[in-house]
């Protein structure tokens, strides 16, 4: 018997389900991997960055040797890229470390945590991790109420999430709004605006130049290489504040937490604007082709502005394990409370046409 935990949230804390991967279904249902396609993560269909390849090729050779606990090379270009000075940016294994660096420098008993319904699944997770109260405010067509979100803040409220677009729902809050929110949240109260999915959009607010500025000290954007460089595996995302926020989480991060292949490809992958035009527009005739079927099948749909649709299919999860059967992984939502919905990711045409062809039978099995 082990000691029990001294953490008592950890008895009612459920484990995070992500979505199934490809070797994982072959085994379960004896299927040849090759032929399975994965369409429930929001992975990049086109593989990683080509540039990001060749630059961790190159990096094999020193492996044997700790990476730069600093990453001071990847720093320097990303601060270049987004316009703000090293000292604004913290590394992380993948956003979701990020995440956790808020967690231990700002949730503790007794504080508040204001998030969407339909919010990303860890942000409520680190939450109760750390004992935080937890404040759920009702969505507004499947996106983020803004004011009601401002509304549910009280003096306990220590950190307001935003992902915008939103995940899983896909869902964009107007420019205009975003920003009068960021500028009427309280000094007490840490913003953190997830912008994961960030580059998909044609024309973002520049948030980052309240960091640039430093008029918003208490706001933290994070972002990700995981989506539009199509290096989730690398697990590499990154957080951008002000100067003293940064330091505060840097004392949290712990030393070599990007990996020496991460460092690389990261670095490599900001040069690799082709790979990013090409991502965009295969994106986007994805989130076409999806939305032009939903209408002709009569389907119900999230319009989204991030590279995956939300689709309403009536029984989720026995739609979700017929396509399964058919080598095709979507992603079922009842965990997020959204039991008639699946997500699916934009896959390439070719993926997409036989996710339709797989969901078409499931809705119609003969």
């Amino acid at each position: 018997m082990i000691p029990p935990p001294t953490n008592s949230a950890l008895s009612t804390l459920p484990r995070y389900q992500p979505g199934r991967p490809i070797e994982e279904v072959a085994r379960e249902l004896n299927l040849p991997a090759n032929e399975i396609i994965k369409l429930a993560s929001n992975e990049n269909p086109l593989g990683p960055s080509p540039l990001a390849l060749a630059a961790m090729q190159k990096t094999l050779a020193t492996l044997h040797l700790y990476p730069d606990g600093n990453a001071f090379y990847l720093k320097q270009k990303l601060a270049e890229k987004v316009g703000v000075a090293p000292a604004n940016l913290v590394l992380g294994n993948g956003s979701n470390e990020i995440i956790e660096f808020v967690g231990h420098a700002y949730f503790a008993p007794g504080v508040d945590v204001v998030v969407s319904q339909f919010c990303f699944a860890i942000y409520p997770l680190v939450a109760k991790m750390f004992g935080a109260n937890l404040v759920t405010v009702p969505a507004k067509n499947h996106g983020h109420d803004l004011p009601a979100m401002l509304r549910a803040i009280t003096p306990q409220t220590r950190v307001v999430f935003v992902a915008n677009p939103n995940n899983p729902t896909g869902t964009l809050v107007p420019r205009e709004e975003v920003i009068a929110f960021v500028n009427e949240i309280p000094d007490h109260v840490l913003l953190v605006m997830d912008e994961a999915y960030l580059e998909f959009l044609e024309d973002p607010a520049d948030l980052a130049s309240l960091v640039r500025l430093g008029v918003r000290p208490n706001l933290l954007l994070m972002r990700t290489f995981s989506k539009i460089y199509g290096l989730a595996g690398l697990r590499i995302g990154y957080g951008i504040g002000h100067p003293d926020l940064i330091s505060a989480l840097e004392k949290i991060r712990q030393p070599f937490n990007i990996n020496s292949l991460a460092q690389a490809g990261a670095l490599a992958a900001l040069d690799d604007q082709e790979y990013v035009r090409r991502t965009r527009a295969n994106n986007l005739a994805g989130l076409q082709f999806f939305q032009r079927a939903f209408r002709a099948l009569k389907l119900e749909y999230v319009p989204s502005a991030a590279n995956f649709i939300l689709v309403r299919v009536g029984r989720g999860q026995a739609v979700f394990a017929a396509m399964q059967k058919q080598g095709v992984i979507a992603r079922p939502m009842d965990g997020y409370q959204l039991g008639e919905w699946l997500r699916i990711s934009v896959g390439t045409p070719g993926e997409n046409e036989r996710c339709l062809s797989a969901l078409k039978s499931a809705l119609d099995p003969k």
